[in-house]
């Protein structure tokens, strides 16, 4: 099987931004916001390598790979994984249910 491709939706990007931006902010600094990216990094190294280890969510086709207090929701299909949403699980579930 070929190697899949990663791709971002708007709304991921804009919740992984908007979540980096925030800790950016808190912080004083970048370096959590630093060691996030790293985290999603390899979070999303082993979704490629193993896209089905994601626990299978009650939203149609989509998986989610934990990371801590955050986590990556995706779908696979055969040459892609959609990263759908970048969640951070402190924050209330029905929201995510809307954007699922």
């Amino acid at each position: 099987m070929a190697k899949r491709s990663v791709i971002w939706t708007e709304t991921a990007i804009k919740q992984r931004r908007e979540i980096l931006k925030y800790w950016i902010i808190r912080n004083q600094s970048t370096l959590y916001a630093e060691k996030l990216i790293q985290l999603i990094k390899k979070r999303i190294e082993l979704i490629l390598k193993n896209p089905y280890a994601g626990k299978l969510t009650n939203h149609l086709d989509t998986r989610e790979a934990a990371m801590g207090n955050f986590s990556i929701y995706y779908k696979i299909t055969d040459s892609k994984i959609f990263i759908t949403a970048f969640w951070d699980n402190r924050q209330n579930p029905a929201d995510l249910a809307k954007l699922l």
